[in-house]
């Protein structure tokens, strides 16, 4: 598979992590060429961490892994839809998504 399309914009590409049951969005990160073609080749997910500055296979110390279902590119190949079966939370925090911290929400809705 050619992989340099999807970096044509920069060395990282962001990652939308779902999980394929619930279609819940779990997680965003960043993949680099490596991280990508480690992801490919293990059916696991690997990400470039921007603020280490290095690899890393998500849920390798906690054992909370993301088995790949799908990898599929935007229209514009500048963004990535990662389906994972999830095991056990997404967030270091221990919550199951990243995303749980509500900012604003309609009143009317």
């Amino acid at each position: 598979m050619e992989l340099e399309k999807y970096f044509a914009k920069g060395e990282l590409i962001p990652a939308i992590v779902t999980e394929v049951e619930t279609g819940e969005v779990l997680m965003l990160a960043y993949m680099n060429r490596e991280s990508l073609q480690k992801t490919l080749e293990t059916g696991y997910t690997w990400f470039y961490s921007r603020s280490r500055q290095c690899l890393w296979n998500k849920g390798a110390t906690s054992g909370h892994l993301q088995k790949v279902v799908t990898i599929t590119a935007d229209c514009d190949d500048d963004t990535l839809l990662v389906k994972v079966h999830q095991t056990g939370p997404a967030c270091h925090t221990g919550s199951h998504s990243c995303f749980f911290k509500e900012i604003w929400r309609d009143p009317n809705e």
